[in-house]
């Protein structure tokens, strides 16, 4: 795909095609509840949120961070994003508001980095400021938490963040990397769901710290987290890409362990078996399990009125099963409900200000990497 340095670009608007700008690129399709317009071109884009005025900030793998209008068009290079290291499995991963945005204006960021010949996943945080010209930047961007520890090897950095919907703790995934023990160890972040404070240090009162776990880690035995939401009942969701087969979506509870590597209902891509889940074997089983894989990416709870049939689900972008989920919850219980195929890789899921879904593709493997938008076909 073709790619523009943000760096060589002039500190003015970037214009997205009239038709995509307008989502008049539209296709129907009889299998599918849902009308989908093309609303605009990203180089293999990560994830999106949505500002309080209907723009969205969007991450790019390479280490790009843009503010997007839907109504125009337009696109604003955001500068101050530290150095990412986007090889592999790497890059400028999830974006998300401060609960507080409207007062401190403070955005949070994920991201991969090299430090010292070895590679981890980072959570930053800097002060959004667009000047009179359009000129926007993040200011005085910390880097405020690291994974623990650093190691080699560009796979599984995970690096979702949600807020607890009290706006106390923030909750960031990092993944075991591909190295399969680090999930079970208590002195690493690696493979866990962790509780943090805004501030980045690690929340009081986490389950695990009295047993001598890192006093960050809320949940383990996690392999690659590429999803975590909260429900209108606070419960926290996560989605996880398993080995080969066994993709998981799993409701998180403070102190439990969710198995990985020591079980799992898939085996390792050499063929070695991994023990499936089993009722007593000490391990909080998935509700919510998938062979063949979807390879999952991006997780949202659905809470609008737009799709008012769609309320009280998750939603989950599928890489290599080109696919949109729809997972139905009811209580503590999930269950599988729909698959539609996209024709593309789709990294991200987002509930609009309208409603409306909105979908990023992967940009890779065939992908465009366009921005998407879902409205019913009535």
């Amino acid at each position: 795909m073709r790619r523009l340095p943000l760096a060589a670009l002039p500190f003015v608007l970037i214009a997205c095609s009239a038709d995509n700008a307008t989502g008049q690129n539209s296709t129907n399709s009889a299998d599918k509840p849902f009308k989908t317009s093309i609303i605009a071109d990203f180089d293999s884009p990560w994830a999106m949120t949505f500002l309080p005025d209907g723009r969205a900030l969007v991450t790019e793998k390479a280490g790009d961070m843009i503010l997007f209008d839907p109504k125009n068009g337009t696109k604003i290079p955001v500068s101050g994003i530290p150095a990412v290291d986007s090889a592999g499995q790497g890059g400028l991963m999830d974006v998300v508001l401060s609960p507080k945005f409207g007062q401190d204006k403070t955005v949070y960021f994920s991201f991969s980095e090299a430090r010292n010949g070895v590679k981890g996943v980072a959570l930053a945080r800097g002060q959004f400021n667009q000047a009179s010209d359009g000129t926007t930047a993040l200011d005085d961007v910390t880097v405020i938490f690291r994974a623990s520890p650093y190691v080699e090897g560009n796979g599984h950095y995970s690096g979702r963040i949600a807020f607890s919907p009290d706006g106390q703790y923030l909750f960031f995934t990092n993944g075991e990397r591909q190295k399969f023990d680090p999930a079970q160890d208590p002195k690493a972040t690696l493979g866990k769901v962790l509780r943090l404070n805004p501030d980045g240090t690690p929340a009081a009162g986490n389950p695990l710290a009295a047993q001598g776990f890192d006093p960050a880690i809320w949940s383990y035995g996690h392999r690659n987290l590429l999803g975590i939401a909260f429900d209108k009942d606070g419960r926290l969701w996560e989605q996880e890409m398993g080995p080969k087969g066994g993709d998981e979506v799993n409701l998180i509870k403070p102190g439990l362990n969710y198995g990985y590597p020591k079980v799992s209902n898939g085996d390792h891509y050499d063929g070695r078996p991994i023990p499936d889940h089993a009722p007593g074997d000490g391990f909080e089983a998935p509700k919510v399990s998938w062979n063949p894989v979807i390879s999952p990416a991006g997780l949202l709870y659905y809470s609008a009125d737009m799709f008012p049939q769609w309320k009280n689900s998750l939603f989950i972008g599928g890489l290599s099963s080109q696919s949109l989920v729809r997972v139905k919850l009811d209580g503590e219980k999930a269950s599988k409900a729909d698959q539609w195929d996209m024709g593309a890789r789709i990294r991200e899921v987002e509930q609009g200000p309208d409603g409306a879904l909105w979908l990023l593709e992967d940009g890779g493997q065939g992908s465009q990497g366009r921005m998407l938008k879902l409205t019913p076909t009535g």
